[in-house]
Parts: C-alpha cells; structure tokens; sequence
C-alpha cells in the first residue's frame, strides 16, 4: 500500500511538471512572435535584404539560433514581470492576511457601554465646555493684560530664556521683545540672522525680538522682566544691573535650582542681589525649550506671593500652545523645581548603568519621597509637589533624554569623570551645584535623604554609582511610607 502510495504521488508530480512546461512553453512561444519581438529581428528602417540572406536572420553566421536565444530572452523578461507582477499580489495577499483578526474584544467593549453611560460621559465633557467659557467670559471684563504690555524683557540668552521670548512674540506680534545677552556675536546672530546660534540654532526667531549686550537698553522701560540667568550666577549679576531695573517692575524668574554657598532659593536670592524687595513671580513645570519652539502643548505654573501678580503672569503668557496654572506656594513650586535636578542625576546614573526600569522607577519613587519629606519641612503644600512644578517636572526630567541633569547621570553611570562631563557641555546642569546645597537643608531640617544624598557624594568624588546603588538596596527593609 505505501509503495503504491509513493507511486501514485511520483505520477502527479510528473504530470505537474510537464503542466508547468507546457504553460512555459506557451508563454515563450507567444512572447516570442509579439510585434516586439518582430521588431527586434526586423532589420532597421532602409535595409534590405540580400538574396544570400533572404529567409537568414540579420545576426549572422548561426543567426537563426541567435534568433532563438534572443526571443527568449525576450520572453523570460515579459514572464519575468509577470512573476514580479504575482509576487506583488502575493504580497499584498501577504499583508491582508497579516493583519489581526477581530476577536471581538472591542466589539464586547462598545456592547458593554449602556445608552446611559454614553449620555453621561457625554454631559460631563459639555460641563468641561460650559465652565470653560464661563471663566473665559469673565476674565475678558477683566485687564487684557497682553494689549496693556508693550516691552518685555529677557536676562539671559540661553535655551529656556529664548524659549520663553520666542513664546511672548508670538502672542503679540508689535510687543518688543529685548534679550540681554552675554556676546556681542549672539547679539549680532539674533538681530541679524533672527537665530540664537549658540543653544537652539535650527529655529528661527520672530521678527520682534532683538538683542543687546547693554542693560541701559534693555531694561528701562521694561513692562515685566524674565530673569533666566544661571542660579549661582545670579546675585553678582542682579548687583551689576540693579540701577536700570525699575523697583515696580515684576520679576519673573525661570531660573531653577538653590544657591550653592547659602542654600537660598530664588525668591530670597533675587531680593539679596537687587538690595531690596521687588514683585517677583517664579515660573515652574515640565517644560523644554525645544518643544515650546516647536509650538507644542506644554504647561507651567506661576507662583507669586501676589494672587494678582501670578494672574497677570498667566494672561501674558498663556497660549493655545501653553497651558499657565497660579499659585501662591513659592516655596512649594521653587523647591520642586530645585530638588528634581538632583534627582535627576540619579535616574541618569541608574539608565548608564545599565540597571533596567525597575531600578530606575524605584529610584525616582524613593527620590520623590525624599523632596516630599524636605520640602513639607520647608512649608510646601502637598497637592503643589504631586502637580505640574512637582511631579510634573520629575517625571519630564528623569525620563527623558532632553533632560541635562539626567545626560550628567548617565554619563557618570557609564564611567566619564565630572570634570570632562561638565567641560563638554555647553549649558549648566543646575543640580550638580544644587546637591550640596540639598545636604545643608537636610541637616539643617534633620531629614534623611539617602539618594539625593549618595547623588551627592558620588558628584563630591567620593562614591562609585554602582556601590551606592548596592548600599541604598542594602538599606533595612522599612514600610510603605
């Protein structure tokens, strides 16, 4: 029976190929007497034949076989196209098949949502609505405080500063927009060429912001001023520009992070370097420069002391492009601000050393916990460190590339010294400075930080990353706290 069996499937296999090579044959055979294929073994217009070669084929001795080999040839290109042809079907066949069958599970999901329930998701997003145009409405009758500003200005030209200038002139296209920069030659690059070449130099400026190297030309006049110059740079330069800031003109700090010698936080380092007190406002969030040039959804908050201080601060910037929340917990948004830099450096360190993600949300759990512990110690508000300038900015800062602090961690977790680290970059990392002025501020309050204290010792050279790793994991096992 098995040899019968072998015998019946050697006879269909026979009868297979010679199906095959009657197909090919036939298709050979009328590719070869298509008009083409005449055209290419007629002679060329004006010949003729001679009565030697009537009936020959124009290709010479052994010609007619010539005539043969190149007929088909012909015809493997023609089937060839038809194979290239089948194949494309059969791979679009291919990528049909390939998609995922239904199963029904969305299916059950719609079934499983009542009349009801669509109704009721439908009327709250119409309440969303409704409120929303109520506040609008109400804060029309109130100051439009953008048509009411007529200059702006920035101290400081790196990334963030630029950004947030950028931003302003595009929410008005007639506010003059004024950068104090450092350089003659970023002066020079932002008037003329409308690009900061130095630190975003792939996007260009609106034409309403220009530059100067001159505090006398920038900040007389002045409706608000943005202080983005460096935290640890910060009270020598006040000192030096103090006679040309107005004592009621507002401040606006973007500056994030806490004086490495006295553990200040900015709205005490601001009124130390002007010699007096000044309307301040702070701005804090998840915020990267490059994406606010790009124009893409983003969200801040502004605190100030001053309710209506923080308010203007949100009319003036706020776009459909950013989202500018109020709040009068200073201490709250600038430690946030300060602390995450830190932190920061530690999920660097944990993605350089190739620890994995579970290491790595640990670790930012545990160092949220930390700045919760120090910063209530300091007066902040809880539901101000679990928003947009606390959580936010942590989450933003400790997984993301873009991230500064976090690029300075992971380069110490892959073996790079600080020093050539921070000799390579071209802007601060604020949390290198920042983390011994955190130790200070634990001791001082008498909290124990265990990551942000080993972030500190390994930037003081004085811990291998992955040791402290080990000791912090060594630590006693303690409760959910």
């Amino acid at each position: 029976a098995e040899r019968r069996r072998a015998l019946g499937n050697r006879r269909l296999r026979a009868r297979h190929l010679s199906s095959v090579h009657l197909q090919s044959r036939d298709m050979i055979a009328a590719a070869a007497s298509s008009p083409a294929c005449a055209r290419l073994a007629a002679p060329t217009r004006g010949a003729t034949r001679s009565p030697r070669t009537q009936g020959k084929s124009l290709l010479g001795d052994g010609g007619f076989a010539r005539d043969r080999v190149a007929r088909r040839s012909i015809a493997a290109r023609w089937t060839g196209r038809d194979r290239r042809h089948k194949s494309t079907v059969v791979k679009a066949d291919a990528s049909e098949s390939s998609k995922p069958k239904p199963n029904g599970v969305y299916e059950r999901f719609q079934q499983g949502i009542s009349d009801e329930e669509r109704e009721a998701v439908r009327q709250s997003w119409d309440k969303v609505m409704r409120w929303s145009r109520r506040v609008e409405e109400k804060n029309s009758k109130k100051e439009d405080v953008l048509a009411t500003t007529k200059k702006v200005a920035v101290m400081g030209g790196g990334s963030f500063g630029t950004a947030m200038a950028t931003l302003l002139a595009r929410n008005k296209a007639d506010l003059d927009v004024v950068i104090l920069v450092r350089s003659e030659a970023d002066a020079e690059s932002i008037n003329e060429d409308h690009k900061n070449a130095k630190y975003l130099p792939q996007y260009e400026l609106p034409t309403n912001i220009r530059a100067t190297t001159e505090p006398a030309h920038a900040l007389p006049g002045s409706d608000f001023i943005v202080h983005a110059v460096p935290v640890q740079s910060s009270k020598a330069f006040l000192a030096g520009v103090k006679q040309h800031i107005a004592p009621d003109t507002p401040l606006l700090c973007l500056s994030k992070g806490l004086d490495r010698e006295t553990c200040e936080m900015m709205s005490e380092v601001i009124p130390e370097g002007l010699g007096r007190k000044q309307p301040l406002a702070v701005l804090s969030g998840p915020t990267f420069a490059v994406e606010l040039m790009q124009g893409l959804p983003t969200a801040i908050v502004a605190a100030s002391e001053d309710k209506n201080l923080a308010w203007r601060v949100q009319r003036l910037f706020a776009s459909t492009h950013l989202r500018v929340n109020t709040s009068v917990d200073v201490v709250g948004v600038e430690m946030s601000g300060a602390l995450k830099n830190v932190l920061a450096i530690a999920a660097g360190m944990i993605e350089g050393l190739s620890l994995g993600n579970n290491a790595l949300a640990s670790v930012v759990a545990q160092g949220c916990a930390e700045i919760r512990w120090l910063a209530s110690k300091m007066g902040a508000r809880p539901e101000t460190l679990a928003g947009l300038s606390g959580t936010g900015d942590i989450m933003l800062t400790c997984f993301v590339n873009l991230s500064r602090n976090r690029t300075v961690g992971v380069r110490l977790g892959k073996g790079e010294s600080l020093e050539d680290i921070l000799g390579s970059m071209n802007q601060v990392a604020e949390g290198v400075a920042t983390a011994g002025a955190v130790m200070k501020l634990a001791r001082r309050y008498k909290v124990s930080l265990p990551v942000l204290t080993a972030v500190a010792r390994i930037l003081e050279d004085d811990l291998d990353p992955r040791d402290a790793v080990e000791e912090i994991m060594n630590l006693p096992q303690v409760p959910e706290v």
